[in-house]
């Protein structure tokens, strides 16, 4: 646990205290995380893990002081500290970087977003773009030799991978005394990954900050953390009685070496520990006959963006793609993964595909088999063709929840398409979602939203799905089940389409790979053509 370099700027770091503390979500029937007894001293670095549903990021939004407001119909029980005091009195102490960075972004431009935080501390102005500047760098969204982003760059241009590495650009910027990182790299590349958890460490070098990481793979983490510390899923009984939120706490290696198939039965990325999913048949899988492959959707040189042209006088000057001269092909019952770097245009290029995005030039057809009838453009399908035929989860899961309630979000799309709500139920046993009917999707974990998000799709039936960074928040254990039950599907003859950093997802489905690597953007590409 080293200390704060000499020079550093001041940071005092925080002590954490936890006795007997427990949370309940409003409208829940059971507590999200139940019996926490915790003490972690300042300076600190404590890796936290645990299943889904775990508590988990409850606990880290409780620390920060933004877990709810007096008059919510939440229940807290025993007493949560940070330095002896209340965290809602004393927001600021902590920094807390979110799941979904994109709730995060507050301005439109790079360099004012990540100063933000300080600016709402009184820090100093020329002390603010110092850290500013420093934290970019740190986090690899601009390089001291000027490569990178610009700090007027817009924030809405950012992939989501590059808005996670913003999120702790601001964070770092702060110089709490308390970072909290709630699964900070699971939507980066590979290299990303590497660069964040350096910067993590550097900071910490730098100032001595308490650190709480959760995450769901142990081997980015493990040698940066001083401490593990593992929860399980408990509540409170009818007796009295009650399951401690704390299984397993000690020094890393400790812990892997004693209780290594301990933690791997409550779902933790233990290192080297790959769980088995179900094998996939056919050709796609290795064995069993030969299947015709039929062709549901095909690119021809497509250039895909966000933007939308803009008018200028009497012209539509169209926008500039983040890629272009993309050639894909879709079949039935084969899998189509999606990879490359942050800021690659994965997720844009998944989402044209999906016919949710206008091509900026090119062609996105779809075969008859896929549009029975609706034209051979999914982009010019009516909401109700496309959701039957193409189902889209997008990376962010609560940009496609609609309801209040677990159940009533998972029967929306039958309804509304006349089907019958057959798979519901194997949907919330397969995904274990069960117990969470009567939840409201916006109080689930991070895990259990994806799944969500995942059966909402499912239960249309479509014959092709878009899926953008499926494994997301998932423990190993849930983790498997997802991939093993989209190994089915794609058996069954649905296709999966899927942009993702997970090598082992991946390799579970099989089918054909295709990567992007960044292009040239905005003023880089007219110098390019210019030249």
């Amino acid at each position: 646990m080293p200390g704060p370099e000499a020079g550093a700027t001041e940071v005092r770091p925080a002590a954490i205290s936890a006795q007997g503390w427990g949370w309940r979500h409003s409208g829940r029937a059971s507590q999200a995380i139940h019996a926490l007894d915790l003490n972690i001293r300042p300076g600190e670095r404590v890796l936290l893990l645990g299943p889904s549903g775990a508590g988990k990021s409850t606990l880290l939004h409780a620390l920060a002081g933004v877990l709810g407001e007096e008059g919510d119909d939440a229940d807290e029980t025993g007493s949560l500290l940070v330095d002896g005091i209340s965290p809602r009195a004393q927001r600021g102490r902590a920094g807390l970087m979110q799941q979904d960075p994109e709730t995060q972004v507050v301005l439109s431009r790079l360099g004012d977003d990540v100063a933000f935080g300080a600016e709402n501390l009184c820090v100093p102005r020329d002390e603010i773009w110092k850290r500013v500047h420093e934290a970019l760098d740190d986090v690899g969204l601009r390089s001291t030799a000027g490569g990178g982003l610009a700090l007027d760059h817009p924030t809405s241009a950012l992939s989501g991978g590059q808005k996670q590495r913003l999120a702790l650009a601001g964070i770092l910027a702060m110089r709490p005394g308390l970072i909290l990182l709630d699964e900070p790299t699971a939507n980066l590349d590979p290299a990303g990954v590497l660069e964040v958890r350096d910067a993590v460490g550097r900071c910490l070098d730098k100032t001595g900050a308490t650190l709480v990481v959760v995450e769901h793979r142990v081997s980015v983490w493990k040698d940066l953390v001083d401490r593990i510390v593992v929860l399980q899923p408990g509540s409170s009984s009818s007796t009295g009685g009650s399951t401690p939120a704390v299984l397993l706490d000690g020094d890393p290696d400790t812990v892997l070496a004693q209780a290594r198939d301990m933690l791997i039965r409550a779902g933790v990325w233990v290192p080297g520990y790959v769980p088995a999913t179900r094998p996939r048949s056919g050709p796609a899988g290795g064995s069993g006959p030969a299947r015709r492959r039929e062709l549901l959707l095909a690119t021809h040189d497509l250039a895909v963006s966000r933007d939308r042209p803009r008018r200028r006088g009497f012209k539509t000057i169209p926008p500039v793609p983040v890629q272009a001269g993309l050639d894909a092909e879709v079949f039935a019952g084969q899998a189509l993964t999606i990879t490359g770097p942050n800021g690659a245009g994965k997720s844009t290029f998944a989402l044209t595909l999906a016919g949710l995005l206008a091509p900026v030039s090119g062609t996105v057809t779809a075969a008859v088999g896929l549009s029975d009838g609706a034209g051979d453009d999914p982009f010019k399908w009516k909401a109700q063709q496309l959701i039957s035929r193409i189902g889209t989860v997008f990376q962010e899961p609560e940009h496609q929840f609609v309801t209040g309630r677990v159940l009533d979000e998972l029967m929306f799309g039958p309804k509304h398409l006349g089907h019958g709500e057959d798979r519901v139920d194997e949907l919330l046993e397969r995904l274990r979602l069960g117990h969470l009917v009567e939840a409201n999707p916006y109080t689930l974990s991070g895990g259990e939203k994806r799944r969500l998000s995942v059966a909402t799709v499912l239960a249309a039936h479509p014959r092709v799905l878009v899926l953008d960074e499926p494994t997301f928040g998932q423990d190993a254990n849930t983790w498997a089940e997802l991939a093993s039950f989209l190994s089915e599907l794609l058996d069954a003859g649905t296709s999966v389409v899927s942009v993702t950093h997970d090598r082992e997802f991946s390799s579970v489905l099989g089918g054909t790979e295709m990567r992007l690597e960044p292009a040239l953007q905005g003023r880089d590409r007219l110098e390019a053509g210019a030249a």
